[in-house]
């Protein structure tokens, strides 16, 4: 859905979106029809399960209102956008909002969760989620609405439904104006999440200039820094979001496994990367929500493409295939794993050897890895292993040390990507945090990230041996910050070349 026309109001939003198709409809509309549609139903509410997130949820929201005082905060879930004339994008909420919402899967589309200081204690937060209930039976909703009708979409809940599984007052959407107006400028401040939802932002910015609170860079600036600080606070993890870590990785590597599975259907196929990535979809899907981000099924040369997901490639027993894969909870927490694989089962004594040079690399950031330690260190270690490889292979124009020196780097021709990216709800969590509160922060317990070193030699790269060239290799890791060390949370997927090659045979059909 289009929401660049910022004087469009969320209602007439709905109600473009509600109409799509209303040219082809062949829905009747006479009262017979309506009053006969509308009876014979089961009213019956069924009770509404407390959401497991909602115990970890307050914590959150008073880090929240304690790091941005005085402010009544606003973060929308998002909106459905148009994929196709009248077919939306699988809904996926927006993180902050999910994150001090504790929703996840596709709830909800156009609703907003609303947290601010509590009245009596400023140092706790207070948290309304508005959003568009369930319709009655009696309503043309009910039917003949394509964007919310129970018969289009499925059951929504009631506000009483929505209130017991978050643990938090909830209001009709319509009411989310009025209550943002409330109080504003002469005793709260008011920011929104920028860019997620281009109407609610329009009204957020309307109502502060309406109560005197400036517009224009010092309005951005407010919303930027509810951005960053949403972005921040989820740098370390509860144990709520530990345990649904591991439950993505555990799926990530049952989905590795089908793929592995699969290999030799691969092969026999023209578009043998499509299989791999179709395979681990299906596991996605079943076990989780999804997939996190798009899979990279990279088999050969596209290996050596970092971001490879068109997929669309041969898979031929004597290559490597990487996979770079994670499956998403329904909380929306997703895993990030890279295998790469010896097609066959088994790794040439070439493939071998550029194998065993990135997990050398890897195993370095992992023997450095420990509380107080900088996140930048943990590439300075891969990359220190990497370059002593490439000089020993004669690759460098110099030395290594030379190579590590700031100007030199040759060795990142062949590496050209970080080692270690913060994980979570996004694959690249917690990207709108400062510098220092990111590169340059201290490792402390809770914080999950990867470890994931590589080396891709492009088959028309000229200046390494012909042996080398097509041969991509990365292997990644899912890494948990504990007290006195980290725990590799996807060390069941095996990363040892002879460990890898005793896992395949013992998964091939």
């Amino acid at each position: 859905m289009s929401t660049e026309n910022t004087e469009t109001s969320p209602k007439d939003l709905s109600k473009d979106l509600a109409s799509r198709g209303d040219s082809r409809s062949q829905r009747p509309t006479n009262a017979a029809f309506r009053e006969f549609i509308a009876s014979g139903w089961d009213e019956t509410v069924p009770d509404a399960e407390r959401r497991a997130a909602a115990d970890a949820t307050p914590a959150r929201r008073d880090a929240l209102v304690r790091a941005l005082p005085a402010t009544r905060l606003v973060l929308p879930a998002g909106v459905l956008k148009v994929r196709s004339n009248d077919t939306d994008y699988p809904f996926r909420p927006d993180t902050a909002f999910a994150y001090y919402a504790g929703l996840g899967t596709d709830e909800e589309p156009d609703s907003v969760l609303v947290v601010e200081p509590s009245a009596e204690d400023p140092e706790h937060s207070e948290a309304i989620y508005f959003f568009r209930p369930r319709a009655g039976f009696d309503t043309a909703e009910f039917y003949a609405d394509a964007r919310y009708g129970e018969m289009w979409v499925g059951r929504r809940p009631t506000l009483a439904e929505a209130s017991q599984r978050l643990g938090i007052e909830v209001r009709h959407i319509d009411d989310l104006r009025d209550h943002l107006a409330k109080d504003v400028g002469a005793q709260l401040s008011l920011s929104i999440v920028p860019g997620v939802d281009a109407a609610v932002e329009a009204m957020v910015d309307e109502i502060r200039t309406q109560n005197g609170l400036p517009g224009g860079d010092e309005a951005a600036a407010a919303h930027a820094a509810l951005k960053e600080t949403a972005s921040e606070q989820r740098l370390v993890k509860d144990e709520y979001e530990i345990g649904q870590m591991r439950e993505a990785v555990a799926a990530t590597i049952r989905g590795f496994e089908d793929v592995i599975g699969h290999l030799p259907e691969a092969v026999d196929h023209p578009r043998g990367e499509r299989i791999i990535e179709g395979v681990f979809a299906a596991t996605a899907r079943a076990d989780g929500n999804g997939v996190g981000y798009d899979t990279i099924a990279a088999a050969g040369d596209h290996a050596c493409t970092l971001h490879w997901i068109r997929n669309d490639g041969r898979v031929r027993a004597d290559e490597l295939v990487l996979v770079d894969a994670g499956v998403e909870v329904d909380s929306l927490y997703t895993a990030d794993v890279t295998r790469t694989l010896p097609v066959s089962g088994t790794f040439s004594p070439v493939q071998r050897r550029v194998y065993s040079a990135v997990l050398d690399a890897a195993d370095a950031a992992f023997a450095v890895a420990r509380p107080g330690l900088r996140f930048r260190e943990l590439h300075a270690a891969a990359m220190e292993v990497l370059a002593g490889h490439l000089q020993q292979w004669g690759l460098l124009p110099g030395t290594a040390e030379e190579s590590l020196a700031p100007e030199g780097q040759w060795h990142r021709r062949w590496m050209p990507h970080g080692t270690s990216h913060h994980l979570g709800m996004d694959v690249h969590d917690c990207a709108q945090a400062r510098r220092e509160m990111y590169l340059d922060a201290e490792l402390e317990p809770g914080m999950v990230f990867t470890i994931e070193p590589g080396l891709y030699f492009k088959e028309n790269d000229l200046l390494v041996p012909e042996e080398l060239r097509g041969i991509g290799v990365r292997i990644e890791d899912d890494v948990l910050v504990t007290a006195d060390g980290v725990e590799n949370l996807s060390a069941a997927a095996p990363r040892r070349p002879e460990d890898v090659e005793a896992w395949m045979a013992g998964l091939r059909r």
